[in-house]
């Protein structure tokens, strides 16, 4: 059963408790838990969503040396009733945030032809519809106030035999990426993915806190520089 909970941490001053936040959506161990403390250590106020319990109290846990204030409700990023829920939660929390990050996904080796048709939905609706509702919730507020960021966690640049359904869902990835720009771009919104060429390691050349760098990098970029996708190859 989904359910939420705020997890309270100290507040630093007034100027931060007004800023807008940042939500990250799939906050689990690795990109998720990085960009989440990216963020909050450039003092933004963060709501973290996860399917689980446990990784929000530990996502949250890992947040409190930042003094920022971290909220964490439970969702399922497949079904749109939950998300929406926990993503108007979110805003009563913190209100309209100033970053969203899509880090929710469902990474598993298939071959062509070996998964059923609901085999191919499931991941299909983690992997981009799930993105596509987190903006048909959020983005409009956004582009009302005048902007905001919208960034995805994208992979796959080449398609990979072994991974049809995630390639797939790569694919779809940058297309809403390029269809939230398209409506929403002068507006204000910045849409944007960070496409991840390679098993995420800490302490490799896919160190999940180097990546976090990008979204920051992509969030604080001047509207004439906007880049809608950095690819980390983990090469210089």
């Amino acid at each position: 059963m989904s359910g939420s909970t705020v997890v309270p941490t100290m507040i630093m001053n007034e100027e931060v408790a007004s800023m807008p936040g940042a939500v990250i959506i799939g906050a689990g161990p690795g990109v998720g838990r990085a960009v989440a403390r990216r963020f909050a250590e450039e003092g933004l106020p963060v709501a973290l969503l996860a399917r689980g319990g446990r990784t929000l109290r530990d996502a949250a846990d890992a947040l409190a040396p930042t003094g920022v204030p971290v909220a964490a409700f439970t969702a399922d990023a497949a079904d749109r009733a939950d998300l929406d829920a926990a993503l108007d939660k979110a805003v009563g929390e913190h209100g309209v945030p100033d970053v969203v990050v899509y880090n929710a996904a469902l990474i598993r080796p298939d071959a062509l032809g070996e998964l059923s048709v609901a085999e191919h939905m499931e991941a299909w609706a983690v992997n981009v519809v799930g993105a596509a509702n987190a903006a048909a919730r959020l983005v409009p507020a956004m582009a009302a106030r005048g902007g905001g960021t919208f960034l995805i966690t994208g992979g796959m640049p080449e398609p990979k035999p072994e991974y049809v359904s995630l390639s797939l869902g790569k694919a779809g990835v940058r297309t809403l990426v390029a269809l939230i720009d398209r409506q929403y771009g002068a507006s204000g919104v910045h849409a944007a993915s960070v496409t991840i060429d390679g098993p995420v390691a800490p302490g490799t050349d896919f160190d999940p806190d180097v990546i976090a760098h990008h979204y920051w990098t992509l969030h604080k970029q001047p509207r004439p520089d906007w880049q809608h996708e950095i690819l980390h190859t983990g090469r210089p």
